[in-house]
């Protein structure tokens, strides 16, 4: 009994000095350096490049026709006509304007589910990583968050992570 004791105590003691293998990454870095969410930024400047386009093309269309509603109300005597017209191109700009505050909101949020849809890609990918390598913890740290305050170099997996995601997601 007393060997028993002795050797379930010496297991214990040795399991519990086993060195952790833990590390480090920049979250902040990793994200914003992986190909997938350059990809994804790309697109969207792109995309706000077209809308813009479409926007002033959209407005130049208004002033063009405001110039020749106001050309036509400067040769009307009707009153009430010129205050028809009046009204009418003022519903339209504000028409336009919804119209262009909504392509904007739209393509924002687009972006940002898409953003978002990478960030849950990456956390998925460290944490298989981890499991992967063996590491009983990698920390994340950034500028807004403190969660590492010092670490090895040696320790530091970011750019690792950043060229096994990259590898991965861009076969």
């Amino acid at each position: 009994m007393k060997k028993l004791s002795i050797t379930v105590l010496a297991l214990i003691v040795f399991t519990s000095c086993q060195k952790q293998k833990i590390a480090f990454l920049d979250n902040g870095k990793v994200i914003n350096e992986v190909e997938l969410k350059k990809t994804v930024e790309e697109k969207y400047k792109k995309m706000e490049a077209a809308l813009s386009q479409k926007t002033d093309s959209l407005k130049l269309a208004f002033q063009t026709e405001v110039q020749e509603a106001s050309t036509m109300a400067s040769k009307m005597r009707d009153q009430n006509k010129i205050q028809q017209l009046s009204q009418s191109f003022q519903q339209k700009e504000q028409m336009l304007s919804r119209q262009i505050q909504t392509d904007q909101q739209n393509l924002a949020n687009g972006y940002r589910t898409e953003i978002d849809s990478v960030i849950k890609t990456v956390k998925i990918f460290v944490k298989d990583y981890g499991q992967t390598n063996g590491y009983d913890y990698i920390l994340g740290t950034s500028d807004n968050t403190a969660s590492v305050m010092y670490g090895k170099e040696s320790t530091d997996l970011t750019e690792e992570i950043i060229k096994a995601f990259d590898a991965k997601n861009n076969k």
